[in-house]
């Protein structure tokens, strides 16, 4: 026995080893071999996959215009790099963060909230050619190569469970791919995407603007964290690798070369063309885009997305786009202070529920679980919630034979989203919410930022706001005839 584990192992190690050696691939970008565990199949399907699962909890922001123009740009920069035959994807998340990232097997990210304080279209070009750069490297798959270090165990447990560059989509956030990859990396990227950019017909230069108005951006947040005592928030690796005079930074972007008067692609009109109207701050249309709100008894019910709600005369009843489920809320006095758990099962006549909890959210008590083998009129999933002088009855039920014991805990989940989302009203959901954009307007010989700012609603440091809008932070006052971004 002690023979054959053994003789198993190196059997594992020696497949190790092949599968290492196997990875070793000449990367255009680096000039170099890679000593990757991955090849670059198994790099597009990670990156497929995780775009698949970004998109699918993200939101991203749906303008035709803009997100063509993106693309536009991104493809031409990427049809410059040493990997153009990979199939790259531009999407605008519809984030107020500063931010910008990419997935391995081209699938790159721009926050809406980077976009609106890029100057032209070569900033935004230095931009996506970073985030190329750190693509055509094969950073990602790079630092986890690193990260498993030379060990057999270590290589063997990356082939054994088939560990993905950036795991679950939730644990997303917090790797490399977002918040950077060290100093080298980060310039490395830098000096691809600066040469991506002159053989674009873009000024490298345009990459110092990037990180000037990034600095900008950490020094104003650093201020208002300090003073409001809450964590500093920054840009993926950019503020932490790169000072505004970094030497490095400056040598690799000359070293890309000086395009002619001519040829200097900055674009700064058309950028502002395409921007114009973008969204500034948060966009109130992301959230809560199905959710009921009852003026006269005070209350607001989260229903799935794309269920079809309808006011019936003793209930409110949401019903899948298919038919197959429904929630259902009726309204009633309360009678006594009796416990929610017994005002459920008096309702429904049972002497227990299955899966039930007690509910306390938004100072609200109440119950819900699940009837014991529920017929065909019956709910699958009750709950009553006490509020004011009301109590509060929802149902959630199926309505088709569904054996799957998994399909049916799907559901159970939609119905316990809704539950739990059950509140008193706000104001904010009676009052739609005014959704602010930038608008480029031109300046007068008496236009100054703290003028401008007293007649923006757009909180306590609007003057500071307008300033980094326009790259003017922290001093500095605009010119007669420029064009410059107000919010309204």
């Amino acid at each position: 026995m002690h023979y054959f584990n053994n003789h198993y192992f190196k059997s594992m190690v020696i497949s190790a080893l092949v599968a290492v050696f196997t990875g070793c691939a000449f990367n255009p970008a680096t000039n170099r071999p890679d000593l990757v565990l991955m090849s670059e199949e198994k790099e597009m399907e990670i990156g497929r996959e995780m775009h698949q699962k970004l998109v699918d909890s993200t939101p991203i922001y749906r303008d035709p215009v803009l997100n063509t123009y993106v693309e536009h740009v991104g493809q031409k920069i990427a049809a410059a790099s040493d990997r153009p035959e990979l199939d790259y994807h531009f999407t605008i998340i519809d984030s107020q963060d500063i931010n910008a990232f990419a997935l391995p097997g081209g699938y790159i990210y721009i926050n809406r909230g980077l976009l609106t304080y890029l100057q032209s279209e070569a900033e935004m070009a230095a931009v996506l050619a970073h985030e190329i750069g750190h693509i055509t490297a094969r950073h990602a798959v790079r630092q986890k190569t690193a990260a498993t270090g030379a060990g057999v165990a270590s290589v063997l447990s990356v082939l054994v469970t088939g560990s993905g560059v950036v795991g679950d989509v939730a644990n997303l956030w917090s790797t490399a791919a977002v918040k950077g990859y060290g100093r080298d990396m980060e310039l490395e990227a830098d000096r691809f995407g600066a040469q991506y950019m002159y053989n674009a017909g873009y000024d490298p230069q345009s990459m110092i603007n990037v990180i000037a108005l990034l600095k900008d951006q950490e020094t104003f947040a650093r201020r208002r964290a300090r003073v409001e005592g809450k964590k500093q928030q920054t840009y993926h690796g950019v503020f932490s690798s790169h000072p505004r005079n970094d030497i490095r930074l400056q040598e690799v972007i000359e070293a890309a070369g000086d395009l002619s008067e001519g040829d200097n692609a900055t674009r700064v009109e058309y950028y502002r063309e395409k921007t114009e109207g973008i969204v500034y701050g948060q966009n109130s249309r992301q959230s809560d885009k199905n959710r009921y709100n009852h003026k006269r008894l005070g209350f607001s019910l989260l229903f799935p997305d794309d269920w079809e709600v309808n006011n019936q005369r003793s209930a409110i009843v949401g019903s899948a786009p298919d038919g197959s489920a429904s929630i259902t809320l009726k309204v009633d006095q309360r009678q006594n202070n009796q416990p929610a758990d017994m005002t459920l099962r008096e309702v429904y006549g049972v002497r227990a529920l299955e899966q039930d909890e007690e509910l306390n959210q938004y100072r609200l008590a109440g119950h819900t679980g699940r009837l014991p083998a529920a017929g065909e009129t019956n709910p699958d999933r009750v709950a009553v919630i006490y509020y004011g002088s009301r109590q509060y009855i929802l149902e959630g039920k199926v309505n088709k034979p569904i054996g799957d014991a998994e399909k049916l805990d799907e559901y159970d989940n939609l119905f316990m989203t809704s539950i739990r989302s059950f509140r008193p009203l706000r104001k904010s959901d009676i009052v739609k919410p005014d959704i602010k954009r930038v608008r480029y307007v031109r300046a007068n010989d008496k236009t100054t930022f703290s003028s401008l700012a007293r007649h923006m609603d757009i909180g306590e440091y609007a003057e500071e706001q307008l300033r980094l809008l326009n790259d003017y932070f922290p001093h500095g006052e605009p010119k007669p005839g420029e064009w410059i971004k107000i919010v309204q």
